[in-house]
């Protein structure tokens, strides 16, 4: 199956703990790459993982969605999602890209026949001005695709990580787009699965030039340290942390 719509929302799912300027320069790279690709990008959206999900050191989603919206006023044309936060444990990947679609979809339905009132905050305002119900040869699908990095597209090949028909579905009806740090090669790993190969016209891999090895974890460890995180996270981020005594700072 070739997932052939070219309007595209990008859903990123992790952590975020904190969230780095890299998580942001994800959206803005793929973006840029996918506009020249012919693709129209309607919006993004973050989707913090769920409290249960066992992983050191996890801040409460409390205020790992408040750091979020923080980070956020930056790049207004990304989202926060607290759906999965919301649910009763932790979501698999497949299931949270499944609910967004649908809720997308639905979004998308009220709009153009007025008789189903959602709520439409996912999507930007202009997207939603722009459904024209008068205009019926306008394409108003929405495909939500899962953007993420290298690292976790290896991390399908981690025996019990992933489920087998997850991998499968996730490639074949939402599709990914992957942004490649350095000393990754999606290629390579993308052609040593039986299933991204199948699936391969759904993975857009996008190469950042710009070297940057930011992530949560050293940001963290900086903190922790009482060392600088300026230009790592954003302000706002920064002061939400220290201001809640977050990752260790509460003891310095």
């Amino acid at each position: 199956m070739f997932l052939d719509n070219k309007n595209i929302i990008l859903l990123s799912t992790g952590s975020f703990n904190p969230p780095t300027n890299m998580h942001l320069r994800m959206f803005e790279i793929a973006r840029d790459h996918l506009n020249r690709l012919g693709f129209t990008i309607c919006g993004g959206l973050i989707s913090p993982t769920h409290d249960s999900y066992k992983k050191k050191d996890l801040a409460p989603s409390l205020h790992r969605c408040a750091m979020i919206e923080q980070a956020l006023v930056a790049l207004p044309w990304v989202k926060l999602s607290d759906w999965e936060v919301k649910q009763n444990g932790w979501t698999r990947t497949r299931q949270v890209l499944q609910y967004h679609q649908n809720h997308l979809n639905m979004i998308i339905t009220s709009r153009l026949n007025g008789s189903i009132k959602v709520d439409t905050s996912l999507l930007p305002v202009q997207l939603i001005e722009n459904l024209n119900v008068s205009d019926s040869n306008q394409n108003t699908a929405v495909n939500v695709r899962l953007l993420c990095g290298a690292d976790l597209l290896e991390s399908f090949a981690v025996p019990g990580l992933w489920n087998d028909d997850d991998i499968e579905a996730i490639v074949r009806d939402y599709g990914l787009v992957v942004v490649s740090r350095s000393g990754s090669n999606p290629h390579k790993f993308i052609y040593e699965s039986n299933v991204l190969t199948k699936y391969m016209a759904n993975i857009i891999v996008v190469t950042e030039w710009i070297a940057n090895e930011v992530s949560s974890t050293k940001v963290r460890r900086a903190l922790s340290r009482n060392e600088s995180v300026k230009f790592l996270i954003s302000e706002l981020v920064e002061s939400y942390i220290k201001e809640h005594g977050l990752y260790e700072t509460l003891n310095q």
